[in-house]
């Protein structure tokens, strides 16, 4: 705590906030690491600065004053131990004064024990998943940026390629560790004001933590490059109050209990099509375009698609389980039961297609189980 103090005390007398206002600089951020860490930036950029001037100064100063026009000459000397001592001492005692705060902001960084909640973040081509561990509610976020913005058919939006249809809602004043993989390529989720930068690798489960100390909405992206939609793939986060928090992971979890009992329901097709319409939307239309036309060969087109329409089985399994050494991920474990099954009548149905199929959640979770 005492380096905090002292870190912030010397960047923000040194630096002011016009740098921030003006983005050119990294920001302060909202939790106590990333205060840290705006801390130590600071300081040891003044640091630098300062080694800087007095070394240029001495060069330049040495350079016009014993300039060769004045008849200054050079003085011819070997070995000097005082000053061999002075310019080797002066460096080690700068890095360590850099070496201590450094590493008690490291250490704390990476110290996730003891948190109040833990949240699994997957990283899948090309959105997020997230799981509150122990909750049973887990969601993905998708971007939600327009394709006609993208396109240029209508004027960007405030938040260009940073909305999401569902932000990762998190308490303040609670430390949450995060648990981080891929079911793909590598990812990094990247949150700047909440100083969490950490890569999601497949096979690997990697750990950062956050406490965030003021409610508010935090933007951030996907800082790896993960394939062609690497640049619509953001993050948000939804910082709210305790009491706020709790309410919300409640009603989330009475909507997973809801969702879970209507697997063995039988479903009627205009609603599993309105079900499937939203989710094709937020899901596959970036690959297979809003109407179905796709992008091949990459995405292939789903209206009027001969092997979709006759080929019930093999459209379901290949939405369940993805096609190997495709762009086609498994949506197994992104989609329950009910979204499969909706997606899949969906565009069954649509654009022209008219198969007349219904899918129940009930087949999609027999085929998951196997």
């Amino acid at each position: 705590m005492r380096s905090r103090w002292w870190l912030m005390a010397v960047s923000l007398a040194a630096s002011g906030s016009q740098a921030q206002t003006n983005g050119w600089n990294m920001p302060v951020g909202v939790t106590d690491v990333s205060s840290d860490i705006y801390g130590l930036h600071m300081t040891i950029f003044w640091i630098c600065v300062v080694i800087g001037l007095v070394v240029f100064g001495a060069m330049f100063y040495s350079l016009f004053r014993y300039r060769h026009s004045k008849g200054a000459k050079a003085a011819h000397f070997h070995e000097h131990t005082s000053v061999e001592v002075l310019w080797t001492a002066i460096p080690v005692l700068i890095l360590v004064g850099m070496a201590v705060p450094a590493t008690a902001t490291l250490k704390n960084m990476y110290d996730s024990s003891d948190a109040e909640l833990d949240v699994m973040i997957t990283g899948q081509q090309w959105r997020w998943r997230y799981e509150y561990l122990g909750e049973d509610v887990a969601f993905t976020s998708n971007m939600s940026t327009p394709r006609t913005q993208i396109s240029g058919e209508e004027t960007r939006g405030e938040h260009y390629l940073l909305e999401v249809d569902e932000p990762l809602v998190l308490p303040i004043n609670r430390k949450v560790r995060f648990l981080m993989t891929s079911d793909d390529v590598i990812h990094s989720w990247w949150v700047p004001d909440l100083a969490v930068k950490q890569d999601t690798i497949p096979g690997f489960i990697n750990e950062n933590w956050v406490k965030i100390n003021e409610p508010g909405i935090y933007r951030g992206q996907c800082a790896e490059l993960c394939g062609i939609d690497h640049g619509f793939m953001p993050v948000v986060v939804r910082a709210v109050e305790e009491e706020e928090f709790d309410g919300w992971l409640a009603e989330r979890k009475e909507a997973a209990e809801q969702e879970a009992m209507g697997v063995d329901r039988e479903w009627a097709m205009d609603e599993l099509v309105e079900r499937g319409e939203s989710v094709y939307q937020s899901i596959c239309s970036s690959c297979h375009q809003a109407e179905g036309q796709g992008s091949p060969p990459a995405f292939p087109a789903l209206a009027n698609n001969e092997q979709l329409i006759n080929d019930m089985d093999w459209h379901l399994d290949k939405v369940v389980n993805g096609v190997s050494g495709a762009a086609m991920p498994a949506f197994r474990s992104t989609l329950n039961p009910v979204e499969i099954a909706a997606v899949v009548t969906y565009t069954r149905n649509a654009w022209g297609n008219d198969t007349g199929d219904v899918v129940q959640p009930s087949a999609v979770a027999e085929l998951i189980a196997q």
